[in-house]
């Protein structure tokens, strides 16, 4: 027998420092995967000369009527069949999903019309429900429109209307919130739950601060809004000046939404 050593090649401390997963999963590491998680997403948009975005958020159960009203028929004869709290209080929020349905069809419209407009890429969190539908909409313009996902426990799915090389997955939400913003040239915010209201909060501290430069930010749904949102309340409380207050407009339909965007900017200031 030879007494040379065998070869080490596939010891896991053999491997290249770039190659090596275990050791790019180390806590020590963390300071790399933010480095990483920062440069993969920036490179590719500069790749694709995505300059300025428009950043649509909304809720990830807010889907198109058909598929609304499925979800309605399932509860229904699931509360048929079990007649519990439980069934009727999911009956009861299947049925105002439906009610909130025709949102998908405002965040399609706004996602196409923005798309056509030159220079603007239109930008979501990459999961289901109304980003699915701004996305679908971009998508249906011709045009490459961006999904910047995040890692969860439990699994969302990127939305088929991402173009491929533009749909990320973030493990860390303060990066995913950097990219949201810094090209941003508006924000619209649909009707949503914790992750719309936490993007949404998140813009508006930015701007309030100075840390980000003012931007328009639409809140589509007035009805909806007005109850989430009591921005009215927060100025009598002296929580927020009055011209916080005015950090948000209101509309109702792609096109007033776009009508705010167009007013705010001055002619062609959209563009990157």
């Amino acid at each position: 027998m030879s007494d040379r050593p065998e070869s080490q090649a596939g010891l896991p401390s053999a491997a290249r420092a770039d190659r090596d997963l275990a050791l790019l999963a180390r806590d020590e590491l963390r300071p790399v995967r933010l480095l990483l998680e920062y440069l993969k997403p920036e490179l590719a948009l500069q790749d694709r000369g995505v300059e300025a975005t428009i950043v649509v958020f909304g809720s990830t159960r807010l889907v198109d009527r058909d598929n609304a009203l499925r979800a309605v028929d399932e509860a229904r004869t699931n509360h048929d069949a079990l007649r519990d709290a439980a069934s009727e209080q999911e009956l009861r929020a299947c049925e105002r999903r439906l009610a909130s349905a025709h949102y998908y069809d405002v965040a399609r419209d706004f996602g196409n019309l923005a798309a056509r407009k030159d220079g603007l890429t239109v930008v979501t969190g990459g999961g289901p429900g109304l980003m699915e539908a701004a996305n679908r909409g971009a998508s249906e313009a011709g045009a490459p429109t961006v999904g910047l996902n995040i890692a969860l426990p439990f699994e969302q799915a990127s939305n088929p209307y991402l173009t491929p090389e533009l749909s990320f997955e973030f493990r860390y939400f303060a990066l995913r919130k950097l990219h949201f913003v810094q090209r941003a040239r508006a924000l619209v915010a649909f009707p949503g739950g914790y992750g719309t209201l936490d993007e949404l909060f998140d813009v508006l501290t930015l701007v309030q601060t100075g840390k980000q430069s003012p931007l328009p930010i639409v809140l589509v749904g007035r009805q909806f809004w007005d109850r989430a949102l009591d921005l009215d309340f927060l100025v009598d409380e002296g929580l927020i000046r009055q011209e916080d207050r005015q950090l948000v407009s209101y509309a109702e339909t792609a096109e007033e939404i776009w009508n705010v965007i167009q007013a705010w900017h001055p002619s062609g200031e959209t563009e990157g």
